[in-house]
């Protein structure tokens, strides 16, 4: 199956490290960091896990919810987070999907043969509170994330929500920001009354920070 943006996130249910779990129950009413990886006690994955748990705060603060997935059973993802919490000194909380079977890495089309038969290459999938897709990343599993980039764009597409706006390249929050073509003058003028600067017709930035 293949997911794109826009598309209703399939809902799934699973056991974690915690117990069982509905995906869209659990997400609520709360955007969703969902990622997955290729396996427990691999190297890689292990600072991935440690990193995600470590930004724990940032997450909360956007209200997004990180979820992990490898293609072990939740017995063996309890015993791997014990060396995750030593080797990146951290306390990892966020659920973990049990996925032995691989029935959720292939309803999100994380199994990429060439990479391996059996292990979810590293997906990314940015999912709003209406449980839509609103972006896809999707890593090799010989890379580790940007986790200053997930966050990054996690802040791009709330932004873009709240004002209906564009971000340039490199954007970042506090930096200046397009009004989309879409939105004319007389629009722009009421949605942005602190002015805006024409570079082109099609080129207007403004600030909303």
């Amino acid at each position: 199956m293949t997911l794109h943006i826009g598309d209703l996130a399939p809902d799934f249910q699973t056991e974690t490290q915690h117990g069982p779990i509905s995906f869209h129950d659990w997400a609520g009413d709360s955007w969703v960091f969902f990622f997955s990886h290729p396996a427990d006690f691999t190297p890689v994955c292990t600072t991935e896990m440690g990193r995600t748990a470590q930004l724990a705060g940032e997450f909360a603060a956007r209200n997004v919810k990180p979820l992990g997935l490898s293609t072990d059973s939740a017995d063996e993802h309890r015993k791997w987070i014990e060396d995750v919490n030593d080797t990146q000194n951290t306390d990892l909380q966020f659920p973990i999907l049990a996925d032995a079977d691989l029935s959720i890495a292939r309803l999100y089309d994380m199994i990429h043969p060439e990479q391996s038969e059996t292990a979810a290459v590293r997906s990314v999938f940015i999912i709003d509170p209406d449980k839509k897709i609103r972006l896809t990343m999707t890593y090799p599993m010989s890379v580790g994330r940007n986790f200053a980039e997930i966050l990054r764009v996690i802040d791009a597409l709330q932004t873009s929500d709240k004002f209906r706006i564009a971000t340039p390249a490199d954007w970042e929050v506090g930096k200046d920001v397009i009004i989309p073509p879409s939105i004319n003058d007389d629009e722009a003028a009421t949605l942005f009354p602190q002015g805006w600067t024409t570079l082109r017709p099609y080129l207007r930035t403004t600030n909303v920070a």
